[in-house]
């Protein structure tokens, strides 16, 4: 059991760090910070303080399940701040249920803290919890313990019985395209590697990345396939080509970019930002030709840019074109945390 102790006003979350004089239990804890976090879901029976939760799963229904965990020096840096935290350890596993179609309904959530304090927790909650109402999700249970900082979150989602987009379903002839735009995580991480300035935006879309999840739910029976982008455009457009036996062909003048990184593309004439980099959380999917325009009036109507960038082919394979016409061989390695060992 973890105890930590805390200090909080008589009617408000505390803004004070730990006061080692007023000893508070781990379930104090649980009970303060994350007892309420999201929506009061009616499909929840039994929510925070059981030993296990239930849930109704409506009929015709089928669960869609993703869990991810964040490290600190790993994901994000010591100094990132709580709320921008728990935003993202929630956002990471709402873009998986978007991939596939799905709406998000609950969380769980596991938090090791090595030196909770009640600013942080404050913030780390509200961050989660804003993002939690935005997508109509409830945090259900989970787990806290001491150690090296570190969140683990379980998304669940409901998908109409055979509605669920998947990798698999992508054909020659497809049309692949991209919401929002690429890169911008990469290049904040870049710079802050540097030591130099990051503009807001860029901080953002590193910080709080914003799963397109109404995109995804309304691609269901358009898409033939689709993925989230968290490890680089071309490992994981990688993915749906290895699980559908098929190749791709991208546009590289297509990309859609941020000024900050067609500026570091044309400067340098690398495309490994948008290409290879990271923690885009955005959308790759794949579009039969007969469904183009049906998909592109459903970008306008959710005010989400999603812009074509090549093709699905026959044969295995992912090759670039530059905006020369020269074509280039790409790698499909994405990112792998034991890719050294």
């Amino acid at each position: 059991m973890l105890m930590v102790c805390l200090i909080r006003s008589p009617d408000t979350r505390s803004n004070q760090r730990i006061d080692q004089t007023h000893p508070v239990s781990e379930f104090q804890l649980i009970h303060r910070y994350f007892a309420d976090l999201g929506v009061a879901r009616p499909d929840v029976v039994l929510g925070i303080g059981d030993d296990c939760a239930l849930l109704e799963v409506p009929a015709e229904q089928m669960l869609a399940v993703s869990i991810d965990t964040l490290n600190v020096g790993v994901h994000f840096f010591p100094d990132t701040d709580p709320e921008s935290i728990g935003h993202k350890a929630l956002a990471v596993g709402l873009s998986d249920l978007a991939a596939m179609g799905a709406e998000p309904a609950w969380a769980t959530l596991a938090l090791s803290l090595s030196d909770p304090d009640a600013s942080w927790l404050g913030a780390f909650a509200r961050g989660f919890g804003r993002l939690a109402t935005a997508h109509g999700v409830q945090l259900i249970g989970g787990d806290t313990t001491r150690g090296p900082l570190s969140i683990t979150v379980q998304v669940h989602g409901l998908v109409p019985r055979g509605k669920a987009l998947s990798r698999s379903g992508a054909r020659p002839g497809d049309a692949i395209y991209v919401s929002g735009t690429l890169g911008d995580a990469g290049l904040a991480l870049r710079l802050k590697q540097a030591g130099v300035a990051i503009p807001e935006p860029l901080q953002a879309r590193l910080d709080r990345p914003q799963p397109r999840v109404s995109l995804g739910m309304r691609l269901r029976g358009i898409a033939s396939a689709a993925i989230d982008l968290s490890d680089g455009l071309a490992g994981d457009l990688g993915h749906i080509l290895e699980a559908a036996g098929v190749g791709a062909e991208l546009e590289l003048a297509r990309l859609p970019l941020s000024p900050w990184v067609a500026e570091a593309v044309t400067t340098s004439g690398d495309w490994s930002l948008p290409l290879s980099s990271g923690d885009d959380y955005e959308l790759c999917v794949c579009i039969p030709p007969a469904a183009l325009e049906r998909a592109e009036s459903i970008s306008v109507d959710l005010g989400v840019p999603f812009t074509q960038i090549g093709w699905i082919r026959a044969t295995a394979g992912l090759a670039g074109y530059l905006p020369s016409g020269q074509r280039l061989g790409l790698s499909t390695c994405g990112y792998d945390h034991f890719a050294r060992f």
